[in-house]
């Protein structure tokens, strides 16, 4: 009678658990709930994301004409943030995405709101900070640069092929400039809109003479990931 008794009493302990959705009559553990996990699994989905953004590919929306006809407004271009990790610096004919050196965007930006600071935080979402630029390197420390009359831009006395400017624009814009000896460790950047981007050429006055550092670059442009009849990698043109 009492080994029966203590038999049924086990039993019960056992159903008691497997009430609880913890242990199953057999003494196996039973899966939880998915609705036990989804919040685990939001957690783990948002710490990659964050890492990923932080330190691999981010993604950036275009807001502007700028770059026409190489991305256009509202194109997503996924940036490669990993190399610059290793050392790499940006390269003449890069597509970079970078923080404005000052004075390059107009103060009268419209502030994200706090949806979109979120969610471009963790990468989940285009950076909503509208103090990012996207332009194309011409010229690198050490470089001369130059463009007069109706272009070409030359580099260290080297005409330079340009198939990616905007159709009807010349090579200078309504800008031209140099010769500029581009300090160490900056860049001399350019809008592939040359008449429609404000770009190196209009900020000679600043310090750094229109030139930007290095280590505002954020990283290269590497394909237009959305829209999707849009897709096609950035190549860099020397």
């Amino acid at each position: 009678m009492v080994v029966e008794d203590l038999v049924a009493g086990e039993r019960s302990k056992a159903g008691d658990a497997d009430t609880d959705g913890e242990v199953a009559v057999d003494g196996r553990r039973k899966a939880r709930p998915f609705w036990k996990e989804l919040p685990i699994l939001v957690g783990v989905a948002l710490v990659l994301a964050l890492v990923i953004k932080t330190f691999f590919v981010q993604a950036f929306s275009i807001p502007s004409e700028s770059m026409q006809n190489t991305l256009q407004p509202g194109d997503r271009v996924l940036v490669d943030k990993l190399t610059p990790w290793f050392g790499s610096k940006p390269q003449r004919g890069e597509v970079v995405v970078f923080h404005d050196p000052g004075g390059w965007l107009p103060e009268e930006a419209d502030e994200p709101n706090a949806v979109q600071k979120a969610l471009s935080f963790v990468g989940l979402m285009p950076s909503a900070d509208e103090k990012d630029l996207i332009k194309r390197v011409i010229a690198v420390g050490g470089d001369t640069v130059e463009c007069s009359g109706n272009g070409p831009v030359k580099v260290n006395g080297k005409a330079m092929d340009e198939p990616f400017i905007y159709p009807g624009n010349t090579p200078c814009g309504d800008k031209p400039f140099g010769p500029i000896k581009v300090p160490k460790g900056r860049l001399w950047v350019m809008g592939d809109h040359r008449q429609d981007s404000q770009d190196s050429r209009y900020h000679q006055d600043r310090p750094g003479g229109g030139t930007i550092d290095e280590d505002e670059v954020i990283g290269r442009a590497l394909v237009v990931a959305w829209p999707v009849s849009r897709w096609a990698p950035l190549p860099v043109s020397r």
